[in-house]
């Protein structure tokens, strides 16, 4: 059996009294797309934020790619190959989009010289769709192309596991389409996704597995047709209504 790529036992993380993460174990293997859902406030956030080294853990354990990592710091996760996006969308506005793209290579590791940084950056610029905006400033990009410029900045690191939070919140939905025609992409490319979403079509049509967080407990975990059947998740998340359309029609109809 397989090394799982991340690998988490029992984490937790509190914030004084306030415990965000209580026991979350799971692994993801190579190659999933795994959605991370649940309502605000259920610690998803929080959850990437410990993963990738942003928070220290109060305690559990996380490994990535068969290692240790649970006191790793956020270069670290990053030169590792955990690559994250984030929720609310903050490039250097001075500075041009390829230029954000390429700070992203740089604190990445993977690549040596700025040279190497701005060719890798035009690369991800162009299969993200914003070539023809590379030299303008990050500042001048609509809520769409700040997203992609995220997406952009976190491949440029050469990812192994890519964390997306909220990718597709504020896009209408032909940007959502095209976003997640960049999802599945970077999948078949054997990239790990694990996505944040509130958009429960978009998840059901997209992910392989669903990760289910309330009040920082993960309270399911399985294929999206099941996790929408479970009573807990419904009282907790999706609502009668929604887990009723999607167990009799399916997402896609």
């Amino acid at each position: 059996m397989s090394t799982p790529i991340l690998e988490l036992d029992r984490v937790s993380k509190a914030f004084g009294g306030i415990h965000a993460l209580r026991q979350i174990s799971f692994a993801l293997e190579e190659g999933q797309i795994v959605a991370l859902i649940g309502p605000n406030g259920a610690g998803k956030t929080t959850l990437i934020n410990v993963i990738t080294g942003v928070h220290r853990v109060s305690g559990g354990r996380i490994a990535f790619r068969g290692k240790d990592v649970t006191r790793q710091r956020p270069f670290q996760a990053a030169r590792r190959g955990l690559a994250r996006t984030f929720q609310i969308v903050q490039p250097f506005p001075r500075m041009s989009v390829v230029e954000n793209v390429a700070a992203g290579a740089l604190f990445g590791g993977a690549h040596g010289s700025m040279g190497e940084a701005m060719v890798a950056a035009r690369e991800q610029l162009a299969f993200t769709g914003l070539a023809e905006f590379a030299d303008r400033p990050a500042s001048a990009l609509t809520l769409a192309g700040r997203k992609r410029l995220e997406l952009a900045k976190s491949l440029a690191m050469k990812p192994h596991l890519l964390m997306l939070d909220e990718v597709n919140a504020g896009l209408n939905s032909s940007e959502i389409d095209g976003a997640l025609a960049l999802i599945r992409t970077i999948a078949r490319r054997g990239i790990t996704v694990l996505v944040i979403e509130h958009v429960m079509k978009v998840i059901f049509s997209l992910a392989d597995r669903v990760l289910v967080l309330h009040h920082g407990e993960l309270i399911a975990d399985g294929a999206p047709r099941d996790i929408a059947g479970q009573q807990r998740v419904i009282e907790a998340y999706l609502g009668e209504k929604f887990a009723r359309r999607i167990t009799r029609t399916g997402a896609n109809d």
